[in-house]
């Protein structure tokens, strides 16, 4: 069984210290090195050796030493031994310290008397300490404050001494420390006297308190803590008499000590709810957050500000402005914390100085050089579109600032704008024209792909009139530049010179062909543009000397970007049909648009780039071309009125979902009816301040509202009982489970159901999975027909399931074996580690290429043939394709199929099989199982053997 320990020091195993070399080192003259054997002793005793040999030696040639590192080192060694046999009765031996220490109560040298005053505040044993009682009080009125505070703590902790023992020993404790305390000068030894009544002497303490009330804001930092302290104790017990305490509490928020106005504040918060004291705590919190320079500080002093915003909202929000100085602080996680806060605090009346804040930081972003600016001015945009979401009046005075943004080097700060302004121009019909006016002006700036996407789609749905048609179709010719992207000679060159073409640090995009996961978790080939950094597009011979930013990006092979411009191009083309009366100009418009997308399939068909387009980006280039050639009323009717008819609807749901939350979390929860009603206006007034009035009302109003009542359901804590022994076993056990991130607590209730007392009763407890055991079990004794808490805390290495199992141990005085209680299992199951949470599908898509959420299983494999290899793979494990092989597209080296796994590996498991041709003519690629039934990805390692020529 473990043993309590007060000290801790670190032990190199490695080299372990002999006891006989010990022991010779401490019989000698040689100072240093009898406090290097000291150490050494110290250590292993500290690490579990016993040592018995060497008490004898250390009273003989210790004890009489007069330095005081050897002294100090002393103490140490006797507070760590056993003082005590195994019956627990003091050991004879330990009479010959106590001489020693007496002399040290009594020395000349002030340190030797306070660190051997230290030593007794850590011994219990009522033996050692009777005879030092005596030279203990008279160091109470020693002339050095540092012997007499120490004085103090040993009196206090001799007093507090287990069972009767410490008031038999000092049974006027008490009085002399109260005594001590009114004549005392020194703030240390003040502070230990308090808190010795505090904890002792409680009715004390508190009659000194009120006795100098007015001087306590005239104590120093240390006192004022404990008054603090002492005053949530008395209140805590006794609620009807805060009162008293709260002009106390109010006085101390003006002090200069940083922690006592955090601790004022935070006891005015815990002790009252009236309008006055959240009011002064909330202005408390603020003025911390603006003269303290720890981030730590600022970071505890958030977390108090948005407890307040949950409890006392309305008074939170005329703080708001407060609380967004936080935001000149440098650090990220302070930024985003301030603006959490204050984005939950946003009404209508507030909501324009708020903008008007954070489009002042925007600018800030803009002008100063910091590491971190991409990051905020992302933050600072999301605020902002929260804003204007909630409050749509205010979309006006910040869409055309965050505009400017679009261009942004950090891409997803620009991706946020993107997204902003597609929003707010669907939500804001009035700003529609100005939007599209500064979209069309800037448009050339805009350097990411994803970001560009977004801006093709806005330009293609909302550019209505005939001129903002005309515009948008200019914008985009000029930004791809002249036409043809190559020439068949230059065609020819590159081809035979077979040189990669020259990269220029301009472009945002590197595209890369492979599958990706869809909403839906299928699978699908597309061109993926990574963003991570705005590097160069690729200059080939043909090309513009400064090419436009979507020229730039097709010529770096980003085809999905020209699958979206033809879109876009095809948008605008049907909707000039509609406007122009003249039908030259449309046609004209027509043969543009057809030219660039029929360049666009020239030159991904060529050998200029080094991957030819992509499946999905070609068929869609293909239907533009189709559709713009043959134009049905139906399928006009599609591209012009559904796609927006279908994000004003992904909008109004979106909207729907976040008011259906609010709705949900502003339920009220209202009193029992069989609660006692209590009238304010028939209770006397008498000699009650102000503040005590309001704090009267405001607590009825909770306790009327249900406030007071506790948020756990107690139906939902019953539901997580488990029993572990059946009701006929002599030891009935039930454990409550509670899992909190990766941390599992068991509260065990062990019930004695026996006429026996059971001794040595021992839970232990084994675990399998990723689960590890922090606590050692300890014995217990359990009376007959008694009970038993028992906590055992596991920590959690992987969310995994787990399983915890074990036995009850005991032993009874009749019986000299031990009896065994089986336990039943407690599944841990991987469910209580998820909780429910929301994420954007952009920042879903980034996770799933970021942390590779699917286990790939890289393939080699002798056959030559894309359709040959998948159909080898679909026999050999008995999958049926969900597209038929003949509708595979392999010729162009890349392949990729969905396969439906059923019976290898059970319902719903979804296969996806990419399969690539490589300059040797081998065939490479990836296999990927997903299976919804088991939730999680299945290794192919495991499942499926490939056999076939030349290895498996």
């Amino acid at each position: 069984m473990e043993k309590s320990c007060s000290l801790l020091i670190h032990f190199d195993k490695g080299s372990p210290a002999m006891a006989n070399e010990i022991k010779e080192a401490l019989e000698g003259n040689d100072v240093g090195a009898k406090i290097d054997a000291l150490k050494k002793a110290v250590m292993l005793l500290l690490n579990g050796e016993t040592l018995p040999q060497l008490f004898i030696t250390i009273v003989r040639y210790v004890l009489p030493s007069e330095d005081h590192t050897v002294q100090k080192l002393l103490l140490l060694y006797l507070e760590i031994i056993d003082k005590t046999d195994a019956r627990g009765r003091v050991l004879p031996e330990m009479i010959l310290i106590c001489q020693n220490l007496r002399n040290n109560l009594q020395h000349p040298n002030e340190y030797i008397r306070g660190v051997t005053l230290r030593f007794l505040c850590r011994l219990s044993e009522p033996e050692i300490l009777e005879p030092l009682v005596p030279s203990v009080l008279a160091n109470l009125d020693h002339r050095h404050p540092f012997i007499r505070r120490h004085a103090l703590l040993a009196v206090a902790a001799i007093y507090r001494l287990p069972g009767q023992a410490g008031e038999q020993l000092l049974p006027d404790a008490p009085e002399l420390v109260e005594k001590t305390l009114s004549s005392e000068q020194d703030l240390s030894a003040r502070r230990n006297a308090f808190l010795m009544l505090a904890s002792c002497a409680q009715p004390r303490a508190v009659t000194y308190l009120l006795s100098h009330a007015d001087h306590v804001p005239d104590w120093g930092d240390l006192l004022q803590m404990a008054a603090l302290d002492l005053i949530r104790k008395v209140c805590r017990s006794n609620p009807a008499e805060k009162g008293k305490y709260i002009k106390i509490i109010i006085s101390l928020l003006n002090s200069p000590s940083a922690a006592v106005v955090y601790e004022c504040a935070s006891t005015l918060v815990s002790l009252s709810s009236a309008p006055t004291a959240i009011r002064a705590a909330a202005n408390t919190y603020c003025q911390l957050l603006l003269t303290q320079s720890d981030n730590n500080v600022k970071l505890i002093v958030l977390d108090r500000l948005n407890e307040l915003k949950s409890s006392h909202r309305e008074l939170m929000v005329e703080m708001i402005m407060d609380v967004l100085r936080a935001l000149s602080s440098p650090n990220l996680d302070i930024r985003r914390k301030t603006l959490d806060i204050a984005l939950e605090l946003i009404t209508s009346r507030n909501v324009d100085e708020v903008v008007l804040t954070l489009k002042k930081e925007v600018v800030k972003t803009q002008s100063t050089e910091l590491e971190k600016n991409g990051e905020y001015r992302q933050m600072l945009v999301q605020a902002i579109h929260s804003c204007a979401i909630k409050f749509p009046e205010v979309a006006s005075t910040v869409v055309h600032l965050l505009m400017d943004f679009l261009g942004d080097t950090n891409v997803a700060s620009a991706v946020d704008v993107a997204l902003f302004v597609r929003e707010i121009i669907e939500t804001n019909p009035k700003l529609r024209v100005s939007i599209i006016t500064r979209l069309l002006d800037t448009f050339y700036q805009i350097r990411a792909a994803r970001v560009c996407s977004c801006a093709l789609w806005i330009i293609g749905e909302y550019c209505l009139s005939l001129s903002e048609v005309e515009s948008g179709i200019t914008t985009i010719k000029q930004c791809l530049g002249d036409l043809p992207f190559y020439t068949s000679t230059e065609e020819g060159e590159v081809a035979d010179a077979s040189k990669k073409p020259q990269q220029v640090n301009l472009s945002g995009t590197v595209s890369s062909r492979r599958p990706v996961v869809l909403a839906d978790g299928t699978y699908a080939t597309q061109s993926a543009a990574s963003e991570t950094a705005v590097s160069a597009p690729t200059v080939l011979p043909g090309s513009v000397g400064s090419p436009g930013n979507l020229r730039s990006l097709i010529l770096s092979g980003d085809f999905f970007v020209g699958a979206v411009i033809a879109c876009t191009l095809t948008k605008l083309v049907l909707r000039l049909e509609e406007v122009q009366p003249s039908k030259a100009e449309v046609n004209k418009a027509c043969t543009g648009a057809l030219l660039i997308m029929t360049s666009m399939l020239q030159l991904g068909q060529s050998t200029f780039l080094p991957h030819p387009i992509d499946n999905d980006s070609y068929d869609r280039i293909v239907l533009c071309i189709r559709l713009l050639c043959n134009t049905g009323d139906e399928v006009r009717r599609i591209w012009l009125q559904s796609c927006r008819q279908s994000f004003a609807k992904m909008l109004a749901e979106k909207q729907f979902q976040e008011t259906e939350e609010i709705k949900a979390k502003a339920q009220i929860s209202h009193a029992q009816p069989d609660d006692l009603i209590d009238f304010y206006h028939l209770k006397s007034r008498k000699g009650m301040s102000q503040l005590e009035l309001e704090d009267q009302v405001q607590d009825d109003l909770k306790r009327a509202t249900g406030e007071f009542m506790k948020d756990g359901d107690d139906a939902n804590k019953l539901n997580r009982i488990l029993q572990l022994t059946g009701f006929s076993d002599p030891v009935y056990a039930e454990a409550y489970v509670t899992v909190h991130h990766y941390d599992i607590v068991l509260d065990v209730t062990v019930i004695n159901r026996t006429k026996e007392t059971l001794q040595n009763l021992c839970l232990e407890l084994a675990t399998m999975g990723d689960l590890k055991l922090v606590d050692r079990p300890q014995n217990y004794t359990l009376a007959p027909e008694t009970s038993k808490q028992i906590r055992a805390n596991i920590k959690v290495s992987s969310t995994e399931t787990g399983v915890i199992f074990g036995n009850i141990v005991y032993e009874t005085s009749n019986v000299l074996e031990r009896t065994v209680v089986v336990l039943n299992d407690i599944h841990i199951d991987i469910m209580d580690y998820i909780s429910p949470a929301i994420c954007a599908d952009v920042t879903f898509r980034n996770m799933w290429a970021e942390f590779e959420w699917e286990n790939k299983v890289a393939v080699n494999t002798v056959i030559q043939g894309e359709k040959e290899f998948l159909n080898h793979i679909i026999k050999s494990t008995n999958m049926k394709c969900l597209t038929p092989l003949s509708a595979l597209d392999g010729e162009c080296g890349f392949l990729a199929a969905n396969l439906y796994a059923k019976s290898v590996f059970g319902e719903d498991a979804l296969v996806n099989v990419s399969v690539e041709k490589q300059a040797d003519g081998k065939l490479s690629g990836y296999i990927r199982i997903r299976s919804k039934t088991q939730g999680i990805a299945l290794s192919l390692g495991d499942k499926i053997t490939l056999k076939q020529k030349g290895g498996s």
